[in-house]
This record gives structure tokens, C-alpha cells and sequence, in this order.
């Protein structure tokens, strides 16, 4: 047979190949040790870890990705790489909605690595305060459901918070029914978190009808009740079911197969332009007839795509309302920049909230 390469040939391939791989990736983490030694001797002493930067450079790797690999898993390998040699440089403190489990944490993962000290809190506004105080220099909470809508809690602890957001990540949730049990109609319980009953909600009028739905703190505190307690189920993730040591009961439980969740990243720094950004800011223009349009008028202006818009009581006074809006581009951008000066004169209200890479895998 013509064109097949021995196999014992392709294994010494594969042992050099991966020799020469190793070389190069301790070539770099040396590189990024001197960054660091660099960045001290120059004053730095804040967060090593740059948003924009990170981003410019896992676009780089999918645009010259030439195959097999897709450009997803290559965009992958190389956040682990830069996950790890950060953390040589300095581990960072990242705060995420616990406990171990949660969509979160996995979103959490997804865009910093691997290679963090992770931080399970048990609210949303715990997150914030880790990260307000220093504790942690960043957080990761959820902000919007494609099926359910926003996060409540997540935008109303903007209004008085001087974070910045420093970077988004999207997940698609896959929600599986767990628990200890052989069979469905041995549950009496369900726990999960509001937000995943919501999106499980036909499937379990469905196939349970009648069983008793309890919300808790998180998917993953679902999970760990259900390990307790012979006859509860729970609504989680694949990475719980592990931890917690459950079976799969049913997987794929969603309403909507294409269900998604928004996180984003908050801390203290201000990403640079990176040509590929969104711009988050909070707008309230009191009680007053066209304040829609007065907030509107200047993006259509600029010709700048708003993303979304999403309204909240602003807790000042009766009838008032704040605007939460995600527009295209940076607020380096002149055609941004103009529009927020603009807006700026005519609004009660405006706090830029951030402007951050868009998500890249």
C-alpha cells in the first residue's frame, strides 16, 4: 500500500514534534518572565494582565490559523499558553458566582484560563465588593440570557459601582436534569437556579409535571443539595455532575437549543482600542417626554449600531428610569467620542461603564 507512513515512523514524529513544542512553549514563558521583571523595574505594580491586548492576540492566531486545527480550538490552546505564562509573571484573583460548578466559573475559565486563583462568592454583589475592595483585581458575573433577558441584579449594582468592564465572554448553556436516581418518576424535587428554571421551563411541565420546582443560589448549589438528598434532582451543568458525582438523567433539557449566556469581565482598568470593541454606558434622563429619542438621536447621528438597550428603575425617584446601552466601537473611537459628547449635554445621567474587546471564542 502506496502513501501510508509506518506507524512507529509517525510516533517518532510526534515525540520530536512535541519535544520542539515544549522547547518553544518555555521559550515563551521566559519571555514572560522578563515582561514582568520589565513592568516591575518600570513602577508597574497593578494587574500584569491586559484585556486588549489578549485579544489582539488570539484574533491574530484565527486569522493566520492555517488548519487542521479549527480556529476555535486553536484560539483555545493559545489562552491556556497565555493563561499559564501570566501566571508566572503574577497569578491573577478572579471572583466568580460559586460554588465550584456554576456556568460561571466555566465562563470564567473560558476567557481567563485555566491558570487563576478563582474565587467562589456566593451573590453577584459579592463579586463586585471582592473586586471594589482589591481582593481580587477581576470578576466574571452574568449579564444577559438569550432566552430569559438580562441579569437584574448584575445591572442594578452598575448604578453605584465605579467597576469598569473590561471584557465579555459567551457560552452556550447546555442544562442536563441530574440526580442519584434510576428514574424520572422517582423525583419529588427539582432545584436549580431561577434563571435555568425559567429556560427548562416547557421540558418540565413536560416530563414532570406536578414536581415541585425550588430556585437556589446557583446551578451548582443545586447540584450539591440534590447529592444530599435521595429523590431531589437538579437542573446543571456537565462540569457538576462531575464534581458532584450525579448521573446524567436527562441531558439537554433547554427550551431553546441555541441558549446563551453573556458574562462580563469587571475590574479596574480601561482597555485601549483594539478595532474590535463595544462600549457599555449608563444613561438617565429623568422623567421627561422623548428621552428615548434624546438618548438615541446621537448614535443615529454617528451612525454607530447600539446592540442593545435596556431600561431599570433608576431607585431616585417615582417613574424614573435608567438606560443600560451597548453600542459598536470604542470610546477612543471619533465618531463614539462625539456621539457620547453629544449625549453628554442633553441626559441627567451618563457613566461610561466600559469599553472592552468583544468576545473572541
Amino acid at each position: 500500500m502506496t502513501g501510508i507512513i509506518p506507524l512507529a515512523e509517525l510516533r517518532t514524529q510526534i515525540d520530536t514534534i512535541d519535544q520542539q513544542i515544549l522547547t518553544l512553549l518555555n521559550q515563551r514563558a521566559e519571555c514572560a518572565i522578563q515582561v514582568a521583571k520589565t513592568k516591575l523595574a518600570e513602577g508597574e505594580t497593578g494587574s500584569f494582565y491586559r484585556p486588549d491586548r489578549e485579544a489582539q492576540v488570539l484574533r491574530k492566531i484565527q486569522l493566520s490559523n492555517p488548519g487542521p486545527l479549527p480556529n476555535k480550538t486553536a484560539a483555545h490552546l493559545f489562552r491556556e499558553i497565555m493563561s499559564a505564562c501570566l501566571a508566572l509573571e503574577k497569578p491573577l484573583e478572579v471572583a466568580y458566582l460559586g460554588p465550584e460548578g456554576t456556568f460561571t466559573q466555566q465562563a470564567m475559565y473560558k476567557h481567563f484560563g485555566h491558570a487563576v486563583n478563582a474565587n467562589p462568592v456566593a451573590t453577584i454583589h459579592e463579586i463586585f465588593q471582592a473586586v471594589e475592595s482589591g481582593h481580587c483585581q477581576f470578576g466574571v458575573v452574568p449579564v444577559e440570557n438569550s432566552t430569559e433577558g438580562v441579569i437584574a441584579h448584575t445591572l442594578d449594582r452598575f448604578i453605584n459601582s465605579p467597576l469598569q468592564i473590561c471584557g465579555e465572554v459567551e457560552i452556550r448553556v447546555h442544562h442536563n436534569l441530574l440526580g442519584s436516581m434510576d428514574k424520572l418518576d422517582s423525583i419529588t424535587e427539582v432545584y436549580s437556579h431561577q434563571q435555568s428554571l425559567a429556560q427548562c421551563r416547557q421540558w418540565l411541565s413536560t416530563h414532570l409535571p406536578g414536581v415541585l420546582l425550588t430556585a437556589v443560589s446557583s446551578n451548582a448549589e443545586a447540584a450539591r443539595l440534590a447529592s444530599l438528598h435521595p429523590g431531589k434532582a437538579a437542573i446543571a451543568g456537565s462540569m457538576a455532575a462531575e464534581l458532584y458525582e450525579l448521573k446524567v438523567l436527562q441531558s439537554h433539557i433547554e427550551d431553546e437549543a441555541n441558549n446563551t449566556t453573556r458574562f462580563i469581565v469587571i475590574g479596574q482598568q480601561e482597555p485601549s482600542t483594539t478595532g474590535s470593541d463595544k462600549t457599555s454606558i449608563l444613561v438617565s434622563t429623568g422623567n421627561q417626554p422623548g428621552a428615548l429619542h434624546t438618548i438615541l438621536a446621537p448614535f443615529a447621528e454617528y451612525g454607530i449600531s447600539m446592540v442593545h438597550i435596556e431600561s431599570r428603575p433608576s431607585r431616585q425617584g417615582l417613574w424614573e428610569y435608567v438606560f443600560f446601552i451597548d453600542i459598536e466601537g470604542h470610546r477612543e473611537d471619533v465618531s463614539v467620542a462625539k456621539a457620547l459628547a453629544v449625549l453628554q449635554t442633553n441626559v441627567k445621567l451618563l457613566k461610561i461603564l466600559g469599553s472592552y474587546p468583544k468576545a473572541v471564542i
